[in-house]
């Protein structure tokens, strides 16, 4: 399974980033393989709006599933939805590993609907 985490840098090791739109980086793990990529998010770190639906656009295109992060606001939610991709929510920071292993674990939540208001900047 594609499982894309939201990260504060470039690896596994480094703390998950907890707002999904704009997230600095998003890792693409492949839970089959183990292999992990890491896709830069700067284009939306700093957009005025709609960072959320063209961070949805961005996992989407590269095949992921779920999602692992902690905030996601109405309009990304929805973009999310559509393209068929599952939300499991993180409610505290933690390493990406931690947050891979709680996936794996059957441990994190699947979001039915937005736990964020969305642009937060």
């Amino acid at each position: 399974m594609k499982v894309v985490i939201t990260s504060s840098n470039k690896t596994l090791a480094d703390p998950i980033d907890m707002h999904f739109g704009r997230a600095k980086f998003f890792i693409l793990a492949d839970t089959e393989t183990g292999k992990a990529v890491v896709h830069d998010n700067a284009q939306n770190l700093h957009a005025a709006q709609g960072a959320g639906i063209q961070s949805a656009e961005t996992v989407a295109k590269l095949g992921a599933e779920v999602v692992i992060t902690g905030s996601v606001g109405p309009k990304a939610y929805k973009a999310l939805q559509a393209a068929g991709i599952k939300i499991a929510l993180l409610e505290a920071v933690c390493p990406g590993t931690e947050a891979l292993r709680r996936f794996k674990d059957k441990e994190l939540p699947v979001l039915d609907k937005p736990n964020s208001e969305g642009h937060w900047v």
